[in-house]
């Protein structure tokens, strides 16, 4: 029950947040004086922007501690409401993910897309985890418990690190959603290992350079099957989180200009 509150509040928080962030930047240009209701950034002393991210932060450390203080005798009620608050807190901190990541606001530059991401990702863990799935699930933690023989727990041991050492595998071939839902679903794993890597991913770079056909495959692999994927999400990001800022061609061309230089000529090499 706290874990659903939980989710259900992070959905929540996620979408106003981002639906009162939209408003704020599609009014950015308005002069017109705001009435109290209207939404507007945060500032402090002297203009200073505060971020959501902050408030989220004081969010999830309170609720952190009350769940501390209520893990003796707290009751499900107490709980719940605590689970509440840090769903509350960590969507306002995962929404400015990209600038804790990058260390600059790159809300609504394409960087900040990997705000989206977290928050996707943490939607997915929670409802696998409403649904029943635990990490690891691939054998059963009961027998650590039951059987306190060395063989049981070594076996137990074996299992855990066979099954993060195919996940270290599946995410080398650059399949991070198939490695994140595979340790609550150890199947998934073993196809992400087998089946053949994206081509900018490490295990592409460090096996298939002296395999073409491999690469080839991979490539039209990525070009078929993974890029329309990609673009549906693209398009999921643009409606939920609106559609970054991306530099003018102007801009780009002049940065261009300051960054890259022609190589000198070669010099003539004189034997005399």
């Amino acid at each position: 029950m706290p874990l659903m509150w939980c989710l259900i509040a992070f959905i929540v928080t996620f979408f106003v947040t981002r639906s009162i962030v939209r408003y704020i930047r599609h009014n950015a240009g308005n002069d017109a004086p705001r009435k109290w209701w209207q939404p507007r950034n945060i500032s402090g002393h002297g203009g200073l922007h505060i971020h959501h991210v902050v408030i989220g932060i004081v969010l999830v450390m309170i609720s952190g501690v009350s769940m501390v203080t209520l893990a003796t005798d707290g009751g499900i009620g107490e709980f719940t409401a605590a689970a509440i608050v840090f769903g509350i807190g960590a969507a306002l901190v995962l929404d400015e993910f990209a600038l804790i990541l990058h260390l600059e606001d790159v809300y609504w530059a394409e960087d900040g897309r990997t705000s989206v991401d977290a928050v996707f990702a943490a939607i997915a863990v929670s409802g696998l985890l409403i649904m029943g799935f635990n990490p690891l699930s691939f054998f059963d933690i009961g027998i650590w418990r039951q059987d306190d023989s060395v063989t049981a727990r070594g076996v137990v041991v074996v299992l855990a690190a066979l099954t993060l050492a195919l996940a270290v595998v599946v995410l080398l071939k650059g399949k991070v959603w198939t490695g994140l839902i595979g340790m609550f679903i150890t199947p998934l794993l073993f196809v992400g290992a087998i089946r053949l890597s994206r081509p900018h991913a490490p295990w592409a770079r460090w096996h298939y350079q002296d395999k073409p056909r491999k690469m080839r495959r991979a490539l039209e692999r990525e070009r078929y099957v993974r890029r329309p994927v990609v673009q549906a999400k693209l398009w999921l990001q643009h409606i939920i989180a609106g559609e970054p800022s991306f530099p003018a061609d102007a801009e780009v061309d002049a940065e261009l200009d300051r960054e890259i230089h022609a190589a000198p000529a070669p010099q003539r090499v004189t034997t005399g």
